[in-house]
């Protein structure tokens, strides 16, 4: 009967010791991931930013004329610069981070990136999982197509193969507004592609008829192409949409600080002069 008693008791304490061990374990754990900057959607991670003068942005690197490689592999494009130029006067330097572009919150929010910054459309959904920076560009989506193909409406896509970028905002605006295109295209359902320079691929070849993409991606990879003459601009009553900075919701330091530099950069016609240059307009 007491070695009975006794064995309940050995039992307890080992008991005792699992369950104290398990909590200390997940609090070890916890803490672990508030250093590593996994609740950086609650922090503000400007202070860090700043002290390290690094931050790393994430982007589509094939996104022209936002964010893409040149010929020798160089980054360039219109976001590139001005990035450059925003965190050059705040004393910090960009390292860019290529990221699929299906991924780009998850990899904000999980402290991968400290931002995302390649003709980030502000939509609504976007802006239940990150904060916005103020707008520093307009742009509206257009349908790129062969003029052998006799597209020169949406309506025209009736029957026909449509392709977007997956997750672009493109994607985003012919979902949310279905009877400006998505209801005339074959399967009223656009094809998605990782990238955009494979879709034009299949443009060229003839399997899709039509390319939904941002007029200012269209406009600067036809004028870059030797047979420009073969594409055509089709333009339909999408709005305009504003590109934007995406960051976490608790970085509000690190929003002023690029709102701020944004403002004073509209005000001195320097990103007037940057859209001319990417642009031609």
């Amino acid at each position: 009967m007491v070695s009975q008693r006794k064995k309940i008791i050995v039992n307890s304490i080992v008991g005792l010791v699992v369950l104290f061990g398990v909590i200390f374990i997940g609090l070890g754990l916890h803490n672990k991931n508030q250093s590593k900057g996994q609740v950086g959607i609650h922090n503000d991670e400007w202070p860090r930013i700043k002290s390290e003068k690094t931050i790393t942005i994430g982007l589509d690197d094939t996104f022209v004329p936002m964010g893409f490689r040149d010929n020798s592999g160089k980054l360039v494009g219109f976001d590139i610069d001005l990035a450059t130029q925003v965190f050059k006067d705040l004393g910090v330097t960009v390292k860019w981070q290529p990221i699929d572009w299906s991924m780009k919150e998850t990899e904000l929010n999980t402290g991968n990136i400290d931002a995302i910054w390649n003709g980030y459309t502000a939509t609504p959904e976007r802006a239940q999982k990150v904060a916005f920076s103020n707008s520093y560009h307009r742009v509206t989506q257009v349908v790129v197509t062969l003029k052998k193909n006799n597209i020169n409406s949406f309506a025209d896509m009736s029957g026909k193969i449509l392709a977007d970028q997956n997750s672009s905002s493109g994607d985003a605006e012919l979902n949310a507004k279905p009877n400006i295109l998505k209801k005339y295209i074959k399967d009223n359902k656009a094809v998605g592609y990782d990238t955009f320079d494979k879709a034009f691929n299949d443009l060229n070849a003839g399997r899709i008829d039509g390319l939904l993409v941002d007029e200012d991606y269209a406009r600067y990879y036809i004028s870059h192409q030797d047979n420009a003459d073969n594409y055509q601009i089709v333009k339909g009553d999408f709005s305009m949409t504003d590109d934007v900075v995406g960051f976490r919701k608790g970085d509000v330091g690190l929003q002023k600080a690029v709102n701020e530099q944004f403002s004073k950069l509209q005000k001195n016609g320097w990103i007037s002069d940057l859209e001319k240059k990417w642009f031609g307009q």
